[in-house]
């Protein structure tokens, strides 16, 4: 039985709800540990990415405990979970399903009956999703958007919560299909993994060449993961900080006039209005496992890479001088500024004063009326008429 909130429990506060997620992420890590070993900021990824309720892309080089990792995750979360192995020829169907003709041995009538595929699963594991052609690919796109398949003219849901979490390797080409920008659009992030320091490579030898087999014990529900999907959306972030996500994804589109220059030499294609709300999500669920209750430029600045390194797309100029898309967003980061916090403090600029009038022309005991400012950007207002004599004088 979890020993983490129901779908809908009580009227509690934001502290225990916090304190609630804390107990939750620790669960899960924990028992992931005891068959991974290092790949910390990797786990951490692939959880906000969950708790976000978005999908990921897993790229490293073999061996690197990619699919373990997603295979494990999905033991520790009592779940139903499926593995698709991407191979040039799958089709379509074998994906999202297929219809069968049954035939009433009684009456002889034959009826459809449609067959779900793997895609029907809370956790989908698309292992080495480059593997196949792009019609194939392209099966995963409506499931991944609407968390829906259509088939045959009839449409069906997918039981929420609904994560896909592909790998991909970025050696051994020969015979590979990249993955179109539309579907790479789709992937919240883009986790790349590298190797493990000299102690975690130890410790993976020593404990993978033993008769030892660690049980992974399920620590959370699909209503769990349904709450915590809920809550991490109902963490406040500020105006100024939706703006800073929003000046990041646009700092990366070559054909703005306010890119960095940096950017136009560079960059064919920036990404697009998706990366700024991946990142406030991913920046959300972030704050909410760290036990605080706000977005900061931290949090933003954290998940920036992972959203934005997929959806951007470097240019001739940039393959010649060896630039990739992980130095164009370090540099991104460093060139857009956070935006302030409300006005600014200094002295405003006042406004110009009318010229002043001749004392002659002011009797002491009448003084004229104050006339009006005049405006900023028109002319000043003509001078008022002279007092007419005073009889007597």
């Amino acid at each position: 039985m979890s020993s983490t909130p129901p779908s809908r429990p009580p009227q509690i506060g934001p502290e225990e709800a916090v304190r609630r997620v804390a107990q939750a992420r620790e669960a899960l890590v924990g028992e992931v540990h005891k068959v991974i070993i290092g790949q910390d900021e990797m786990i951490e990824q692939m959880l906000l990415c969950l708790f976000a309720r978005g999908h990921c892309l897993t790229i490293g080089v073999p061996g690197l405990a990619k699919t373990l990792t997603i295979s494990t995750i999905a033991r520790a979360l009592h779940m139903r979970f499926s593995r698709i192995q991407f191979t040039p020829d799958l089709m379509p169907s074998d994906i999202t399903g297929t219809e069968l003709i049954d035939q009433d041995a009684a009456t002889g009538q034959r009826t459809f009956r449609f067959v779900h595929g793997p895609v029907f699963a809370n956790i989908v594991l698309a292992d080495e999703i480059n593997r196949t052609p792009p019609k194939t690919q392209a099966a995963l796109l409506q499931a991944m958007q609407e968390h829906e398949v259509t088939a045959a003219g009839k449409t069906y849901p997918l039981e929420p919560p609904f994560f896909v979490m592909a790998t991909q390797n970025p050696i051994e080409q020969e015979g590979t299909y990249p993955l179109p920008e539309a579907q790479l659009d789709r992937f919240m992030l883009s986790i790349n993994i590298g190797y493990p320091s000299r102690e975690e490579e130890r410790r993976i030898v020593q404990a993978t060449t033993q008769s030892a087999d660690q049980e992974v014990t399920p620590v959370l529900q699909g209503k769990d993961i349904l709450w915590i999907q809920q809550l991490v959306r109902q963490v406040p972030a500020s105006q100024h900080m939706v703006d800073y996500a929003v000046d990041l994804a646009r700092a990366t589109r070559p054909k703005e006039p306010d890119s960095p220059a940096f950017v136009k030499n560079w960059l064919a294609w920036g990404a697009g209005p998706r990366a700024a709300q991946n990142m406030i999500l991913g920046a959300k669920a972030r704050a909410i496992l760290q036990g605080r209750f706000a977005v900061s430029a931290a949090d933003i600045r954290h998940v920036a890479p992972p959203v934005l390194r997929h959806r951007i797309f470097t240019n001739f100029n940039a393959d010649a001088e060896g630039i990739d898309t992980e130095r164009v967003v370090r540099q991104i980061l460093e060139t857009v500024p956070e935006p302030s916090y409300g006005e600014p403090v200094g002295p405003r600029p006042s406004r110009p004063a009318p010229a002043p009038q001749p004392a002659a022309t002011q009797p002491a005991a009448r003084p004229s009326p104050p006339q009006p400012s005049p405006p900023v950007n028109g002319p000043a207002p003509p001078a008022p008429p002279p007092l007419p004599p005073r009889k007597g004088v």
